[in-house]
């Protein structure tokens, strides 16, 4: 996949767990997991706010493009 999710990096640098982390942007940690790990298909647009407001971040931050 051309699009890579860096949340692990991002969650790490803010010594966040997955479990933290699920609590302060509102989704289940079991949903934050399925993103980290680059297994969603999709994301809405309220997650991905939510994720940048509570990471303090913006969306390419989140989401990496790689020419394949």
């Amino acid at each position: 996949m051309a699009i890579t999710v860096r949340l692990d990096i991002l969650l790490a640098e803010r010594g966040l767990s997955v479990g933290e982390a699920a609590d302060l942007i509102g989704i289940t940690p079991a949903n934050l997991a399925v993103l980290k790990n680059g297994r969603a298909k999709a994301i809405r647009f309220s997650t991905l706010e939510a994720i940048c407001r509570v990471l303090q971040c913006q969306p390419g931050d989140v989401l990496e493009y790689h020419d394949s």
